[in-house]
């Protein structure tokens, strides 16, 4: 067995990824991460205190791949409407480009975010924080009017799921889908454009 001393939880995490692309969510274990680094599985559990707390861990960075990128959208220069459009646009991309490029392990990756409810719940936070946030600017500069952009960011997340949940995964190959995204996403801009009724 190798020094355990040089073990870190990102070697740990790239690790367990190789281990789940090869036996899946349902049979990989942290022994079999153990056997792969070359030491024992205590060294692995000094790291993450269980199979459920490592992972976790591997879901979270997974998710985070998706949405670390797009806080530049949405923190970034321009109006709201444009940058909505273009966050929106980049999460469907990410996610259909994962499951075209790799799709054994997008798929196990589904199945362990689906584990990992923590995880999931974390990430979907995230992603309508940022939403909100770009609704919140756009409602600053008089672009929007909503009442409560935190409310609207979750809302507009689950209004666009087919485009970037994985459980629509089948239908991210259907012809038109961009133009049925885009048509749904001017719908839902018109939607924050339109001044409550008094």
């Amino acid at each position: 067995m190798s020094d355990a001393t040089a073990l870190t939880a990102d070697r740990i995490l790239d690790t367990a990824e190789e281990v789940l692309r090869r036996y899946g969510p349902a049979k990989a274990t942290v022994l079999d991460v153990a056997r792969a680094l070359g030491v024992s599985h205590g060294s692995v559990y000094r790291h993450f205190a269980s199979k459920t707390a490592l992972r976790d861990a591997v879901a979270e960075r997974w998710l985070a791949r998706v949405s670390t990128p797009l806080i530049e959208v949405a923190t970034g220069p321009g109006p709201a409407p444009r940058r909505l459009r273009r966050w929106l646009a980049e999460l469907s991309g990410t996610k259909r480009r994962m499951a075209r490029e790799d799709p054994e392990l997008f798929d196990n990756f589904h199945q362990l975010a689906t584990l990992s409810e923590g995880a999931v719940a974390t990430h979907l936070e995230v992603l309508a924080g940022q939403l909100s946030l770009i609704v919140a600017d756009g409602v600053t500069a008089g672009e929007f009017a909503v009442p409560d952009p935190a409310v609207a960011g979750r809302a507009l997340l689950q209004a666009t799921a087919r485009f970037h949940h994985p459980a629509h995964r089948a239908d991210w190959n259907e012809p038109g889908l961009d133009d049925d995204m885009e048509a749904v996403v001017a719908l839902l801009i018109d939607g924050l454009r339109t001044r409550p009724a008094t």
